[in-house]
């Protein structure tokens, strides 16, 4: 279908005289907010129908049967609409057996589990958006759809809000509480974050089955993280072992690559470090040589970033082939601190044109560092403490001081023993803690490890095998690059606040070895130790490992443990596998891949056969949301509104840096200098639908949603002119009975057809902005502008027979059209389907569950050439109005001749003579022949269309002369009218 373009609607403001019509001209219609505020149309006699079925619907107090208000308010409509869908039961799987066009098949998937460190994000609404409009569909398919909600314990990111929390209102450190005291304070702030959390979801419409919430830390979770632990560390899957990790000091936890920022700088740059006064500096490549022993003046410099780590220095490397150390291969360089001989190693790894080409090896602090030393046989010497200062391994001189005043004091003493060689400006990416904004340290921890190698094998086998698709297709080459490289996953954290590691030290006698048993329980543990030692209970002592979990890992078993797993529940024969997991590209590796790993792994079933990932959303200007930015939007301050003082005062409760707050309020300033205007959840989900979601990157712009919202008064505005026009006591015929007769009726009901079919397409494809643009163009473009416009004459005729056939089609195209809106806009459609009158006492009690339009029942209206006809229409009624507008006549009617020359077009233009007079406000109309014998006024000024049409347009509004005025004569063969 070609792209309609919109058509204003018709000026109401006519002069007195333009109001005397003669006979053939077009009566003054008002627009639709005009026509709706007047008395109902007089009652025509029609044939006998059915009974009428008309029952006001109570949702909450909200009254149907109450006229619709002046004009659309969100607040209005979004009220108690929720509250009521929820009593009904609509979002519960088992409500489906009550609909008549229910079908076996289920459709299930979860949420994901938005972490409980605060409000949603628009990240959030944008999966609440995406996900609700295809729950929505599906129901109204028929099937049996579970959407299951829930709320992650996010261990590190709430352990370090809360953490802030108690030191910025009572100055109070974690470690200045018990374990048990600390916990309690984080689960005081879950259970106020995350009913803020639930609470938000409702406000957006999230159609979720609330009697089936979890959270990852209730104790049946709890109980299913326990077990996958227990069954993978049987299997051979679970190990503990002494290896890197990127660990924050701030938090004295090892952390996943996922909580690593990596900060991109071009040169010398000053930043703030936790626990460090001022600044420090960063991007400097120093250069100090190492003395060759044994050979007097004979040097060899190295360049480092972090000067600090080469008290854990255990060889200095080169490339094999560089010639300017080639005579060093196999020397030893004498440590001018700790007097330890390093020797002079051959890597290819080694790049030569980086800094001197000669590279410090420090095993213990570089993941690179650490595979040569294991290749070469070098021992790993740890100089950085997991506090952050520097170990005993450095000497008294440096031991207990922090890493980074340790660098200054390695420096003065490399001047002063005359190694130091200079220092220059160097690109640098500096990988930081985004919960705590510390710098990372890379350090050699004992932690539990799970093997990925052969679980990573299953999960790219699954999609070469088409049993896992993705949407988009390209993330699938991106899921291949990531699992063939993948490592072993460092499962352990050292925090408070998550599932504890079912993991046991066992101590016996005078044993020094460390040995671990794991356990469901610390009596299973128990037994175990005692089966394998062959010691009695009394011999042995268990301890359990304080560390937790990754959050990541229990997050990775979301799709069966909400289901119940381990125990065989209902739910989870019925529901597992889900049919679908739809998240962010960026988890695309720390969570989907996870899950389909730990899923083939656990149940030996893939957790979904399909994945769709949408993008980051970002503001106006491309840029990533951020609290320091000042462009964060709360999804709530758009569906309520929020002026700029709000805003404001909002990001000064935060527990923001008081720098950053300041910066935050100047790019609120900037960026929301009026605050946010209220456009309600209906026109914030559509918005969001409506961007391409499978791209790079979605750059939101609040006024795309402001135009929702004026999209929504359309609507609005559309239905009051419907009901009007519908008059009291209508009959509706179901849509599958409506048979078009007119022109126009063919024309918009077609479009209806075709809209429904691309609707029905699009959603199958998860391709949701192209199904939120047909439903838009349909409802605002051929339908408000177009059909709605052409109509009024009708109304107005008492023609009866004219008058029952355009309010069926009324009546079916709301109907239908609305239903097709409904997975977008929920509140709206509901506020206005049930207001309609009903086919029949058996129709569904809400749009939640009526059926979705199917195309198949419609065939009967497919009528692909009015579509085409009417276009040709268009190009003429644009025409006309551009010359109107070109020569200012808004309020005037004036005549408008047709001239062409070929007769096809010319039966088109006369089949749609009514709605082309009434859409182009022509005063009258005449079809002209291309002649020299009848020729239009010389008064015209003239457009050309397709098929060699010119549009007339008579400059002499003549009200009362009819078409007496036309002459001959002066029509030139350019095809231009010689005005005078």
């Amino acid at each position: 279908m070609g792209k309609i373009n919109s058509l204003p609607l018709p000026d109401p403001h006519l002069s007195s005289k333009s109001r005397k019509r003669s006979s053939h001209q077009a009566p003054h219609f008002v627009p639709i907010s005009e026509a709706c505020a007047q008395p109902p149309l007089k009652k025509v006699p029609r044939p006998l129908q059915r009974k009428l079925q008309l029952q006001p619907c109570m949702a909450a107090g909200h009254d149907t049967s109450r006229p619709l208000p002046t004009s659309y308010s969100p607040r209005y409509v979004e009220a108690a609409w929720y509250t009521w869908w929820m009593k009904e039961g609509f979002f519960k799987p088992e409500y489906q057996h009550q609909v008549p066009h229910w079908k076996p098949e289920t459709f299930s998937l979860s949420i994901p589990p938005p972490n409980v460190t605060g409000s949603l994000h628009l990240g959030h609404a944008l999966t609440v958006a995406i996900e609700d409009a295809l729950v929505r569909w599906k129901r109204m398919q028929g099937y049996k759809v579970l959407w299951v909600p829930g709320s992650d314990h996010a261990g590190i990111a709430t352990q370090a809000v809360v953490e802030r929390k108690i030191w910025k209102e009572r100055g109070v450190l974690r470690q200045q509480l018990s374990r048990e005291e600390f916990l309690q304070e984080v689960w005081t702030w879950k259970e106020e974050k995350g009913n803020e959390i639930f609470q938000q979801l409702k406000v957006m419409g999230a159609s979720l089955d609330w009697d089936r919430v979890c959270f990852t830390m209730d104790s049946g979770f709890s109980q299913a993280v326990t077990e996958a632990f227990v069954q993978l560390y049987e299997q051979g899957m679970i190990y503990r072992d002494r290896r890197l990790v990127n660990w924050s000091c701030a938090l004295q936890s090892a952390i996943s690559d996922i909580e690593v920022e990596n900060k991109h700088l071009k040169g010398r740059t000053e930043l703030s470090v936790p626990g460090v006064q001022g600044k420090v500096p960063f991007g400097v490549l120093v250069t100090f040589a190492y003395k060759v022993e044994g050979e007097e003046g004979v040097e060899l410099p190295v360049a480092t970033t972090r000067p600090e780590t080469m008290l854990g220095d255990v060889a200095v490397a080169v490339h094999p082939e560089d010639p300017r150390y080639t005579h060093l291969h196999g020397k030893r360089l004498r440590h001018p601190f700790t007097g330890r001989l390093l020797p002079v190693i051959t890597d290819p790894l080694v790049e030569q044109e980086m800094g001197t080409g000669a590279v410090k090896v420090t095993p213990a602090h570089n993941y690179l560092d650490h595979e040569m030393a294991c290749g070469h046989g070098l021992p790993c010497v740890s100089v950085i403490a997991e506090d952050g200062t520097m170990t005993s391994e450095c000497g008294e001189w440096l031991q207990g001081l922090n890493r980074f005043l340790a660098r200054e004091k390695v420096l003065a003493a490399l001047k002063e023993k005359g190694l130091y060689r200079g220092a220059r400006e160097h690109p640098l990416v500096l990988p930081l803690c985004s919960r705590s904004g510390d710098v990372i340290e890379i350090l050699l921890k004992s932690q539990w490890f799970l093997r990925c190698e052969e679980m990573a094998h299953k999960a790219l086998e699954a999609v070469e095998s088409g049993c896992l698709k993705f949407t988009p297709r390209f993330q699938e080459k991106k899921w291949r690059t990531w699992l063939l490289n993948i490592k072993d996953w460092c499962i352990s954290r050292q925090l408070w606040w998550g599932h504890q590691i079912p993991a046991y030290r066992v101590s016996y006698g005078h044993a020094t070895e460390e040995l671990w048993v794991v356990g469901r329980t610390e009596a299973e543990a128990q037994k175990k130790a005692v089966s394998m030692l062959g010691k009695s209970e009394e011999d042995l002592e268990l301890v359990r490992d304080a560390d937790v979990l990754d959050t990541w890992f229990s997050s990775g078993l979301f799709p069966f443990a909400a289901l119940g797993w381990p125990h065989q529940t209902g739910d989870l024969q019925q529901f597992y596998p889900n049919s679908l997991l739809e998240t962010g590209s960026d988890l695309l590796f720390f969570w989907v891949a996870r899950m389909v790993m730990l899923g083939k792994q656990l149940t030996g079933k893939l957790p979904f056969s399909q994945v769709m990932l949408h993008s980051m959303v970002c503001d106006a200007h491309g840029r990533k949301m951020s609290k320091s930015l000042g462009n964060v939007i709360d999804p709530l301050d758009v569906v309520r509104g929020a002026p700029l003082q709000v805003l404001q005062e909002n990001l000064q409760k935060s527990n923001l840096d008081p720098r950053e707050v300041a910066i935050a309020m100047e790019g609120q300033r900037r960026n929301f200098p009026q605050g946010i205007p209220e456009c309600g959840a209906d026109a914030l989900r559509f918005a969001l639908c409506s961007y391409c979601a499978q791209g790079d990157s979605i750059n939101l712009d609040v006024a795309a949603v402001e135009n929702a919202n004026r999209f929504c008064n359309k609507v609005w505005n559309a239905l009051k002119f419907t009901l009007a026009a519908l008059g009291d006591g209508f009959a509706p015929l179901d849509p599958e009975e409506v048979f078009p007769s007119s022109p126009m009726e063919k024309w918009i009901l077609s479009h209806l057809y075709h809209t429904a079919e691309v609707c029905a397409q699009k959603f199958e494809e998860y391709e949701l902005h192209s199904a939120a643009s047909s439903v838009h163009l349909f409802w605002l473009h051929n339908f408000c502008d177009v059909y709605l416009e052409s109509v009024k004459p009708i109304l107005r005729s008492g023609d009866p027979a004219r008058l029952l056939s355009t309010r069926h089609t009324l009546h079916s195209c709301v109907d239908l059209a609305l239903r097709l809106l409904s997975p977008f806009m929920p509140f709206l459609s509901e506020e206005l389907w049930q207001r309609l009158p009903k086919i029949s006492s058996q129709a569904p009690p809400s749009i939640c569950v009526a059926r979705c339009p199917n195309t198949e029942h419609l065939a009967h209206w497919c009528h692909p050439e009015e579509e085409a006809n009417f276009l040709l229409v268009q190009e003429v009624i644009r025409a006309v109005r551009a010359l109107r507008a070109t020569y200012q006549l808004t309020k005037a009617r004036p005549a408008v001749y047709l001239v062409c020359p070929e007769a096809a077009p010319l039966g088109v233009y006369e089949k749609y003579r009514e709605p082309l007079q009434t859409l182009s406000l022509a005063g009258s109309l005449r079809f002209l022949p291309d002649s020299e014998a009848v020729q239009p006024p010389e008064s015209c000024i003239t457009a050309r269309t397709k098929y060699h049409t010119t549009v007339c347009v008579d400059l002499q509004v003549r009200a009362e002369s009819g078409i007496s005025g036309i002459k001959t004569g002066a029509w030139g063969k350019s095809g231009k009218m010689v005005t005078k």
